[in-house]
């Protein structure tokens, strides 16, 4: 054990010193004004901003600032270098080494700020490669794939100088007419922990602080409004809001940013039932909680539960927030103020300092031999590569594995139009359209069709930023769908008309779009949405929808091509699932691909084509007919179809849904044991998968919970567990999966979280509602309570073969444990 005796006089400098003594001893040298000085950022390039990136950001944003006054005592954080305006790479790097040696030379300890930015669909970043959005990473099933993101975007990060990315979001979606849907992982909150704990593996992995978004309850606001008050009871925070959260935090994410709505009346940034006693004391967080933009200032502007910005300082402080970001409105010269009157506790920032020393230290950012320059910097460089072919090559594929096959019937028949006779390369009839024979004349109509913008969610450069610098070239190569096609090697011959915008449009447009669909073996009819903020989209922050109808003119679109008999494949782009019963027994094919990234088109050309057979899963359920108050398939009984009540919420597609050109073959489903299920422990189940097709295919098996009878209602079914299984064309695979009791453990009467003995069934299949086998099991040994330490995930094994010898059994168990 190291004595203070023992330590050198900078100890905060050794490093070998531990960090506790390392920030003590800083913190001992410090001023109020230096302490404070740490707890905020500047958003440095605020005024560039053309417009609006956050909310009132204009009413919000400070006067001109006065830089060399601000980091005269230090500086917390620097905001978004990169990702305000368009800045070349290797001069924003420039830049970061530029304010990062000013701040380290005007403070007296020459501490460095963090530097964050937004990291939702890549680095916020003009030139950076934009992945797919989270909506793509949840329909892929694969936590390895959004851990590669997240790893491939943390060690871009690095490079320039950026030690912390505002993301993943864990809100798990309750409302599609939320804008923000497009953000999110998806609606179940097993699937959204799994996937969000990889990625938030891959961020930090490369020494990078990942910030968990936004905790907690954002998502599940009024009617879906942005920022709307959230009035939901404590069983639903606990069992389907908080999961996530725990999950991500047990895969060592560091930064936590507080949500901009109230619960049940109290804000979340003034909560401290939920930013301490939940986060700090029952989960053990000991990194950092950062404010979600100008959130202090909300707590006076638009919560009215403060009467000035040093009573919103206060409250955020009592609650737990350590950093208030962009800027410094409230834990500025308000809180100076503040301080120094005696009005509020030195203990307050002295608690929210250490926690931010403890991570500069974890950072690097104390050490002595800490350098201003970004390693992108190394000598001679005179340009930055920041979306280079692996990144690109890690984007298509994404992409490809997220592509969700919703529909794929044969049609009666195909005529070629204008001609009696069907050619070598026209569709047969009886057969499926998708894939599409090589060589067929196409319609592409739509207006995702030619829009590069259709294949981006709203937080990627060109829609957040670029959207308002619109004479600057988008910064990476995003081809649109129709010039995918008309490149792609299956000689197609592509005729493109709109048809109609996302919104507005005249009678023209559509009767021409009619025209091309007439002259056409396959129209693929292009629809969904445009991201944007604030109203500058359909879809996306500040975008929230009315009802569940395709925007604008879309739909009319649509039947308009339904109506020539053309056979119609319906090509989604979007945000949010919309309600598309009047069309879809109609349409020969339908493929969803959200948001898909800079690669989306090549991906959506390499499945149309089957070069790529789709293997997506729906992390959203579509709505059924009339859905303009849709639920989640998260739901009990009584939120299921019933005599009780005139209106079915049976959704479209169901969550988990995903076709196949080459569907798998399930063999048995078994219990590998007793049907008695320990209380402490758990019980293996048993898939065997076969391809027997001569293309290469991929299964997601999704393990439900049944709970009959319960302390409290619960979900009719809930995921607990999914393992993405890749076969090669004649390949199988046995699939084992260890499931622990903690599992089965729901929020229980007295609020604790609870697993019961009793009467359990285990529903194993390709989705929500396809299931394969219902397995009965008795849970037994008495009532537990389990806390953040439970068990949250299965243990996969997947094998080779589909039977285990003795040998092989023994050895599979032994890998699993």
């Amino acid at each position: 054990m190291t004595h203070d005796s023992d330590l050198p006089q900078d100890t905060w400098r050794d490093v070998t010193a531990p960090t506790a003594a390392r920030v003590a001893d800083l913190m001992a040298r410090m001023t109020v004004r230096e302490k404070l000085a740490q707890l905020y950022g500047v958003w440095v390039q605020v005024d560039e901003v053309a417009g609006a990136v956050a909310p009132h950001q204009g009413d919000q944003a400070p006067d001109p600032l006065d830089w060399d006054e601000l980091i005269r005592h230090g500086l917390g954080q620097i905001t978004r270098v990169y990702g305000s305006a368009p800045v070349d790479p290797i001069d924003g790097a420039r830049r970061v080494a530029n304010l990062q040696g000013q701040v380290t030379k005007a403070g007296r300890f020459g501490v460095p700020a963090i530097v964050h930015e937004e990291i939702l669909t890549g680095l916020a970043a003009w030139q950076a490669t934009i992945y797919p959005s989270p909506l793509c990473w949840g329909a892929s099933f694969d936590p390895e794939l959004s851990e590669a993101i997240g790893a491939q975007i943390g060690g871009l990060m690095r490079r320039l100088g950026v030690q912390q990315g505002l993301a993943p979001v864990l809100d798990v979606v309750r409302d599609l007419r939320w804008g923000r849907v497009e953000e999110t992982i998806g609606e179940d909150p097993y699937l959204v922990g799994i996937i969000g704990s990889g990625y938030v593996r891959g961020v930090e992995s490369a020494g990078v602080v990942a910030t968990l978004k936004h905790f907690a309850g954002y998502s599940a606001s009024r009617a879906g409004r942005n920022l709307a008050p959230v009035s939901i009871g404590r069983r639903e925070i606990a069992d389907v809001l908080l999961p996530p959260f725990e999950m991500a935090l047990q895969a060592g994410a560091r930064s936590v940013m507080s949500n901009y709505t109230d619960l049940d009346g109290v804000p979340v940034a003034a909560d401290p039932a939920l930013l301490t006693e939940v986060l700090r004391e029952r989960y053990g967080f000991t990194g950092t909680v950062v404010s979600d933009y100008f959130g202090i200032a909300f707590l006076q502007t638009l919560h009215g539960v403060a009467a000035s910005r040093a009573d919103a300082a206060e409250l955020a402080l009592r609650a737990g927030i350590d950093v208030e970001l962009p800027g410094m409105n409230c834990y500025g010269q308000p809180l100076v103020d503040a301080v120094e009157s005696g009005r509020v506790d030195i203990a307050l920032i002295d608690r929210a300092l250490t926690r931010v020393l403890r991570q500069k230290c974890e950072l690097g950012l104390l050490d002595p031999d800490w350098s201003a320059q970004p390693p992108a910097l190394s000598a001679g460089v005179t340009t930055l590569e920041i979306d280079d072919e692996a990144s690109r090559q890690l984007a298509r594929r994404a992409a490809q594995r997220s592509i969700v096959l919703l529909r794929n019937e044969p049609p009666g028949s195909v005529q070629q139009a204008g001609s009696a006779q069907q050619g070598d390369s026209a569709q047969q009839a009886g057969s499926p359209v998708l894939p599409l024979a090589p060589g067929l004349r196409l319609a592409v109509v739509g207006p995702g069709a030619d829009e590069p913008d259709a294949m981006l969610g709203c937080y990627s450069f060109p829609r957040h930023v670029g959207i308002h610098h619109s004479d600057l070239p988008k910064g990476v190569a995003i081809p649109s769908l129709v010039e995918s096609l008309r490149a792609d090697p299956a000689g197609y011959e592509v005729r493109y008309v709109q048809g109609c915008p996302v919104t507005g449009g005249d009678d023209a447009g559509i009767a021409d779009a009619v025209a091309v669909a007439r002259c056409a073996d396959v129209c693929l009819v292009v629809l969904g949405d445009l991201a944007g903020l604030f109203g500058a989209g359909t879809s996306g922050e500040g975008c929230d929808a009315v009802d569940l109808r395709l925007p604008g003119r879309q739909e009319e679109l649509l039947e308009a091509v339904l109506a020539t008999g053309t056979p119609v494949v319906l090509v989604l782009l979007l945000g949010r699932p919309y309600e598309l019963s009047r069309q879809v027994d109609r349409l020969a094919a339908a493929v969803c691909a959200f948001f898909p990234g800079e690669e989306g088109a090549p991906a959506l050309a390499d499945v149309l084509s089957g070069r790529v057979n789709p293997s997506g899963h729906l992390p959203v359920s579509f709505p059924g007919a009339g859905a303009s108050q849709p639920s989640t398939y998260l739901a009990a009984p009584l939120a299921q179809r019933s005599e009780v009540s005139t209106v079915d919420p049976t959704p479209l597609f169901p969550f988990g849904h995903g076709l196949s050109y080459a569907p798998v073959c399930w063999g048995e489903v078994t219990l590998n044991g007793p049907s008695l299920w320990p209380a402490e422990g758990s019980s293996r189940l048993s898939v065997t998968l076969r391809n027997e097709s001569d293309r290469d295919s991929s299964e997601v098996i999704q393990v439900y919970l049944h709970d009959p009878v319960a302390e409290v209602v619960r979900p009719l079914q809930r995921l607990i567990g999914a393992a993405r299984v890749d076969l090669a064309a004649g390949d199988s695979r046995t699939v084992l999966m260890d499931l622990h009791a903690d599992l089965t453990s729901y929020a229980g009467l007295g609020g604790e979280r609870i697993v019961e003995p009793g009467e359990v069934e285990l529903w194993v299949g390709a989705s929500s509602t396809d299931i394969r086998a219902r397995l009965h099991l008795i849970m037994t040994g008495p009532r537990r309570t389990v806390g953040f330490d439970r068990v949250m995930h299965p243990k996969v094994t997947v094998l080779a073969q589909q039977a285990l010898s003795s040998d092989e059994a023994a050895s599979a168990d032994q890998m699993s444990r």
